[in-house]
């Protein structure tokens, strides 16, 4: 059976001030598949996260979500399906705690009793590990407790209106700035929600990280240069001839990636 298709990039790019951190680039997401950007700081991994959520517009190309032609930025009012972001650094409000946090979608956008709502946001706190904790506030969250509440208000949704369960989670480097335990506990996060009810089986990652790498990727892209430089299964990381893989997983300050001091 074919792989659908949810969202296509073709032709993208997008330049800030003078520089073209992304030049032509053609990329297919399946439905079910868990693809995980790497390459260099700097090199626009970021920015194709938020070109697909439609954060930011392309200056060319086209991007197809669900088969359907996207126009301009995110209209609320005529979306295909919902597409959940969640930022580096977790973006949590600090003036309101987690039941708020996770539950702020319902809370502004649904009809939803209250009461109701709060269950919701239990419900998504238990598939993030974290029962209990919906009177605190983000200051009294530990990084990797703060980037799970994150996961949970990403996934939740009113169950009276399907369209709003996300069918793609964007992760911009959910284990950055953790510890080894902690993006051990996050990296087996994600691929539980990737698999549960109530959580979502597709998802893009921007990571640096080794393990986080190897352990949340089926399918890996390189981008460098404005482009998609090499892309395969996660177990030809260290098969593969491409220099700048090499490079790459290396460490090396030698090789065809430029080094900024």
């Amino acid at each position: 059976m074919a792989k659908e298709p949810l969202i296509e990039l073709k032709g993208v790019s997008k330049t800030f001030s003078d520089q073209v951190i992304l030049d032509q680039i053609d990329l297919t997401i399946y439905r079910g598949e868990a693809l995980v950007i790497i390459g260099p700081s700097g090199t626009g991994k970021s920015t194709i996260l938020r070109l697909i959520a439609g954060l930011i517009s392309i200056d060319a190309g086209e991007v197809y979500i669900k088969g359907k032609l996207r126009k301009g930025l995110i209209d609320d009012g005529n979306k295909p399906m919902r597409i959940a972001l969640v930022f580096q650094q977790a973006a949590l409000f600090d003036s309101l705690n987690v039941d708020e946090n996770v539950g702020f979608f319902l809370y502004e956008h649904s009809k939803l009793p209250r009461q109701k709502i709060r269950q919701l946001v239990e419900e998504k706190l238990a598939m993030v590990g974290l029962q209990g904790i919906a009177t605190r506030y983000p200051s009294q969250l530990s990084g990797g407790m703060r980037k799970r509440v994150s996961f949970a208000r990403a996934l939740i949704a009113d169950p009276d209106n399907p369209v709003d369960n996300p069918e793609i989670v964007l992760y911009d480097e959910p284990t950055a700035g953790l510890d080894p335990i902690s993006s051990t506990i996050i990296e087996d996060l994600v691929r539980r929600l990737q698999k549960s009810s109530g959580g979502c089986d597709t998802y893009v990652m921007v990571s640096h990280q080794n393990s986080t790498i190897r352990r949340t990727a089926d399918r890996v892209i390189f981008l460098y240069g404005g482009k998609i430089q090499w892309e395969g299964a996660v177990d030809e990381i260290d098969s593969n001839d491409n220099p700048l893989m090499r490079q790459f997983f290396s460490a090396s300050v030698q090789g065809p990636i430029r080094v900024i001091d």
